[in-house]
């Protein structure tokens, strides 16, 4: 039977690693630490049993940190690691005394300075050692990096990618064509799975309801089809969009016309199989 699997979700604790992005003034349900048993506590919520857990600043001891969470939620940690830089040493690090495996590797591409960091010859280099290692490569890009993940996936043949949050398309009142071809474009790539995530931390709580995602889900599932469709909650950021609970509830009604297997396959399998979570 397959497990439940919440690909994305993150923990912090703002001693050891702050989080200087958020705002306590207009992200008040997330400024605060979050721990394992929180994590517990909102997989319970949703009827999910375990967690990929995702860096969510690019720090080296951030990961160490994750890599030795509670391995009873935790499935797996997708952390950071400098890519113009020798990655062996560096995931030495993480894994030494790790209790979850390191499953990928995530830089903040979205927010970086270099708006072309990913089509860097050093980052490529970082990319061909993550290959090596096995490891997948999560991308967080806007709407107008898309095509560069696709260039950089395109480039990379063996390399697993899973692109974050659908690739941010845009606001619910904002024409999609761009986002929508992008996205198209991306998932040619054999290579590349998605995550159904992240589409309503930036929406107020009650300011939208299940109907008004199901074009893009749609966009998504055709794309990729439900074999290469991860289901992620983004929380704790969920709960700046109304909580972990409402989303999976959301994304349930999202996914009705789908298989029971195919369900399980966004809900846990795909997870499982792109992560190498067996």
């Amino acid at each position: 039977m397959t497990v439940g699997i919440d690909a994305h979700v993150h923990l912090w604790d703002r001693a050891l690693d702050p989080q200087d992005w958020i705002d306590p003034q207009t992200m008040g349900p997330i400024a605060r630490d979050f721990g394992s048993s929180d994590l517990e506590a909102m997989l319970a919520s949703t009827g999910l049993e375990r967690a990929v857990v995702v860096q969510s600043s690019n720090s080296l001891t951030e990961s160490i940190r994750l890599a030795q969470l509670d391995p009873a939620v935790v499935a797996g940690v997708v952390g950071w690691v400098d890519l113009t830089a020798e990655v062996g040493p560096q995931l030495e690090r993480i894994r030494d005394n790790a209790t979850v495996p390191v499953v990928g590797v995530r830089h903040l591409v979205h927010i970086d300075p270099d708006p072309e960091w990913m089509l860097r010859a050093d980052v490529d280099l970082g990319l061909a050692a993550l290959d090596r290692e096995g490891l997948c490569f999560d991308l967080v890009v806007r709407e107008w990096q898309l095509p560069q993940a696709a260039l950089v996936s395109g480039r990379h043949e063996r390399l697993r990618c899973v692109l974050d949050h659908l690739g941010g398309p845009p606001g619910l009142a904002e024409d999609t064509t761009d986002w929508a071809a992008g996205l198209r474009e991306l998932a040619r790539r054999p290579n590349v799975a998605a995550k159904v995530s992240g589409l309503v931390s930036g929406l107020a709580p009650g300011s939208w309801r299940a109907e008004d995602l199901a074009d893009r889900v749609s966009i998504a599932l055709e794309a990729f089809g439900p074999d290469r469709l991860l289901y992620g909650s983004d929380w704790p950021l969920a709960e700046l969009g109304g909580g972990a609970a409402v989303w999976k509830s959301a994304v349930d009604s999202l996914l009705t016309d789908l298989s029971e297997a195919e369900r399980r396959r966004v809900l846990g399998g795909s997870a499982a199989e792109v992560y190498d979570l067996f």
